[in-house]
């Protein structure tokens, strides 16, 4: 079922409750015009996560998919959800929401704008132009108020929904990821390149760790799209199910989904395979976009836990990848200082939030105000704890 609206100059608004509603093709095309476009934001995508029942009101993501049209055309989109908790969404409010819980108030229902468990920077506001993105929050924002919701949020928007949302009043969060990035005026060749760069300590705690690994047995292989048979992709939900298992908690994605990956974004996704005598033992799966040759660390798991195995699997053996065939970026995930030390360079991300009771939004503006603050301060001491070698005319391939 779609709400419609129409508004002046023949524009016409339509909130969706499930992906299927909207035209895929038109969709990706809107998707692919914008600043930065990810694999997670493909209609296939987020298609997947409501069909295959991973993110459905059941979980407690209830799609409010926002369209805007023009002449019969899609000019403006955006994927928001009613969200009943907090989890999967990687930038916490549990505490406001036991605020206002300890106030007598309801904070869930709450709209959110955001790719579900899925903590990857990229467009969420998807418009033909600055006006149209403008106009977007608008409506995403007289969603909430017209529901009479607590709040709506925007998780890791793009920089230029950054500027939409906080000219909207939209209050902005700060945060830090590790990724590492290509240096583009002197990429280096392959991951023994990559370790020279880096200080002596951190190089040979890498080259320790690996050796480690190797004298355990282990090797790899590795599966690029269609080449993830059904028994791979079998053997690794086993893994990602057992590592949410060893934290006591719920696997957010079915096999479902991964299936529907497999039939509609195969392209998108790698898959590292650990063996040991013979059988397999872990598995890392990647995303990838290999025409903007970027990559994205995803999900891991293991039937047998063996020392460094984590950091081989999910880091030196995707970076390999990486550099043997020319990517730009690995993005290693939410959170996790200890990348720092494997090459992955603090980046900041952001969030947005809109709170309709103007008390609780002062007090929430303070303190992202002070949590921003310190988010800068961290950010900035990282840098200046860079892993790499500081270049010099001694040694010119040493990263700056």
């Amino acid at each position: 079922m779609s709400q419609i609206k129409v508004i002046e100059n023949d524009y016409v608004i339509r909130v969706h409750d499930r992906p299927s509603a909207v035209d895929a093709a038109a969709w990706n095309a809107l998707l692919e015009t914008q600043q930065a476009p990810t694999p997670f934001m493909r209609h296939e995508y987020l298609d997947a996560l409501h069909a295959s029942g991973s993110a459905v009101p059941e979980t407690g993501w209830a799609p409010q998919f926002v369209t805007i049209e023009c002449g019969g055309e899609l000019v403006a989109a955006t994927a928001q959800y009613l969200k009943s908790h907090s989890y999967g969404e990687y930038v916490f409010d549990w505490a406001w929401a036991d605020a206002y819980r300890r106030h007598g108030l309801r904070y869930y229902p709450k709209l959110l704008g955001a790719v579900p468990f899925t903590p990857v920077p990229g467009s969420r506001l998807l418009a033909r132009d600055a006006a149209l993105r403008e106009r977007l929050v608008a409506v995403v924002g007289d969603l909430a108020r017209n529901a009479k919701l607590s709040s709506a949020h925007v998780l890791f928007p793009a920089a230029d929904d950054v500027v939409a949302l906080e000219a909207a009043g939209w209050m902005i969060r700060r945060g830090v990821q590790f990724h590492w990035t290509r240096d583009e005026q002197d990429p280096a060749p392959d991951f023994a390149a990559l370790l020279a760069r880096l200080q002596r300590d951190k190089r040979k705690k890498i080259q320790q760790e690996r050796r480690r690994v190797a004298e355990q047995g282990v090797t790899f292989t590795v599966h690029e799209g269609a080449a993830i048979t059904e028994d791979l992709w079998d053997f690794f939900h086993r893994c990602y199910c057992l590592t949410y298992e060893a934290h006591h908690s719920t696997p957010y994605l079915t096999r479902d989904f991964f299936a529907r990956m497999a039939a509609t974004m195969a392209e998108n996704w790698l898959l590292f395979v650990a063996h040991r005598g013979g059988a397999p033992i872990a598995a890392s799966l990647i995303a990838i976009d290999p025409g903007r040759r970027v990559a994205w660390g995803r999900y891991w798991g293991c039937v047998e836990p063996l020392p460094c195995l984590h950091f081989e699997a999910c880091y030196y053996q995707p970076l390999a990848w990486c550099l043997a065939r020319g990517y730009r970026r690995f993005e290693g995930g939410a959170q996790g200082e200890h990348k720092m030390a494997r090459g992955l360079l603090p980046v900041a991300t952001a969030s947005a939030h809109w709170l309709r009771d103007a008390r609780f939004a002062d007090a929430v503006a303070d303190f992202l105000a002070s949590e921003g603050a310190g988010v800068e301060q961290y950010v900035d001491e990282l840098r200046e704890r860079s892993p790499f070698k500081a270049r010099t005319a001694a040694d010119p391939s040493a990263p700056p």
